[in-house]
């Protein structure tokens, strides 16, 4: 009894797969009967005559030997087309992209790198957030006049940062004039805000010196706990009394090893690179001029990684509505300090 009954379920199945097949070739002699009487010199396939016959490549297993006005492989690719065609439509976006950033803003980032040929993106980007104005380091990366690379900056490791509010740095370093006399510059560095307390200028330094600019850079005020400084013979024994009597515990860094006082190397670096090697010194005059001149633009005005892209001297942002974008020059020319002015 199974046995027959299996029997005529297969017969009832294959007489309806049957009239499905009379039906999808009547279906597709009909369609290409219409497209031939439509063009009968070329046959011409509209898209719903390509989707058509693409539904048929899928829906009917013998439809290759009933096709004659096109061939099989190109019934194939416009399915493949238009198997893209409706993926590319479930992915379009459907949320808008991001948002974009104002032609002002893009000009003065393009007005800054210009004017300002030592600043980078992240000195920028730190002006443009005291203006009011977010955006992204990468953004202002983007738009920034294209110069040719310079070799990679030093990365300085991080020493006793959790000393920072009660450690200061000293150094010397030299600059040469133009009749080829070294000057010595000497300089006290906070680390907590990066400000320089104290710097003088001499032409051939000593122990005694070193000491009396220890004493003019903490007058009135009582001085951090740690000095850091390195091995230098300068640092004689009046300069470790002075720092004794002031209550300062001397840290002395490794022989060579420039890494392990990074506040004050990069502060000595920062000058060179963004002052000294753009001019000529003639004098000690001239020098004191161009150091004072440059500290004061680093301690109001420079934005430093290491402070959040602040200034030493903390600058409020500005709000957009403060008035217009007024650039000041400052160090002859070589930065500038961009504020909101009304009119």
């Amino acid at each position: 009894m199974v046995l027959w009954l299996i029997l005529v379920v297969r017969l009832v199945v294959t007489s309806l797969k049957s009239r499905r097949n009379l039906l999808l070739e009547n279906l597709a002699l009909r369609h290409q009967l219409l497209v031939l009487n439509r063009s009968p010199k070329r046959p011409r396939l509209t898209p719903l005559d390509r989707a058509l016959w693409a539904w048929l490549s899928q829906s009917w297993h013998a439809w290759k030997t009933h096709v004659l006005i096109v061939q099989p492989d190109t019934v194939l690719r416009w399915h493949r087309n238009g198997f893209r065609l409706f993926w590319k439509w479930r992915s379009r976006p459907r949320k808008p992209g991001r948002k974009t950033i104002e032609p002002e803003t893009i000009a003065l980032i393009r007005t800054m790198s210009h004017a300002n040929p030592l600043w980078g993106a992240p000195r920028i980007h730190g002006e443009l957030l005291k203006l009011g104005i977010t955006v992204a380091q990468r953004t202002v990366a983007k738009y920034m006049v294209q110069r040719a690379r310079r070799p990679p900056s030093q990365k300085w490791k991080t020493f006793l940062h959790n000393h920072l509010g009660s450690m200061v740095s000293v150094d010397f370093f030299t600059v040469p004039t133009l009749t080829f006399q070294v000057l010595y510059v000497f300089i006290v560095l906070s680390h907590h805000r990066r400000k320089v307390l104290h710097f003088n200028i001499v032409e051939c330094p000593s122990a005694n010196w070193t000491a009396q600019q220890l004493r003019e850079a903490f007058p009135f005020t009582s001085p951090p706990k740690y000095l850091l400084r390195d091995r230098d013979g300068i640092y004689g024994l009046d300069f470790r009394r002075r720092a004794k009597a002031l209550g300062l515990e001397e840290l002395r860094i490794a022989p060579r090893s420039p890494w392990q006082s990074p506040y004050v190397e990069r502060l000595i670096g920062s000058i060179r690179r963004e002052c000294l090697n753009h001019v000529i010194v003639f004098n000690q005059a001239h020098l004191r001029h161009l150091l004072k001149s440059y500290l004061a633009y680093y301690h109001r005005s420079r934005t430093h990684l290491g402070l959040q892209k602040d200034a030493p001297e903390p600058r409020p942002v500005q709000r957009l509505d403060e008035g217009k974008i007024v650039a000041f020059p400052e160090v002859g020319g070589l930065h500038h300090r961009y504020e909101r002015r009304a009119a």
